[in-house]
């Protein structure tokens, strides 16, 4: 017998199963159908009436524009004027609130919650028909 150096067995590396390459973290999302984007601009303006329960009308805009801001210029464009005008009735029910308390306020209360109510409506219904609403006098805070 002749001692002859053996080489080690390599191993063998098991083979990889077709797994579908992940998406990385970061990574674009798909874009909306334009029946589902006009679906979530009309919500998005149906929104603050449910978040207005716990005082908080724009948390609604503000979530739905978090979320689909990067599936679709449509739902991004009504979130954003939604977000917008949600912020300013904040504003402005939180100071005719306070102005309320020595009665000058009441008119001015009252007319932003006919405004709010009425405006909000005329977008949802003008974002179900697939226009693009801005609401009147309303700052552009949100992009």
């Amino acid at each position: 017998m002749t001692d002859q150096p053996t080489q080690p067995e390599q191993p063998t590396q098991p083979e990889q199963p077709n797994v579908p390459p992940q998406q990385a973290y970061g990574a674009v999302p798909h874009p909306m159908s334009p029946q589902d984007e006009k679906t979530w601009a009309t919500l998005v303006h149906i929104a603050p009436f449910v978040a207005a329960i716990v005082g908080l009308p724009f948390l609604g805009p503000l979530i739905v524009f978090l979320v689909f801001k990067d599936r679709g210029p449509f739902v991004r464009f009504h979130a954003a004027q939604a977000l917008n005008f949600q912020i300013i009735v904040t504003i402005a029910f939180w100071v005719f609130g306070l102005l309320s308390l020595v009665l000058i306020g009441i008119p001015f209360l009252i007319a932003t919650g006919i405004a709010w109510v009425v405006l909000s409506i005329i977008a949802a219904v003008k974002a179900n028909n697939g226009e693009w609403y801005r609401y009147p006098m309303t700052p552009e805070l949100v992009k």
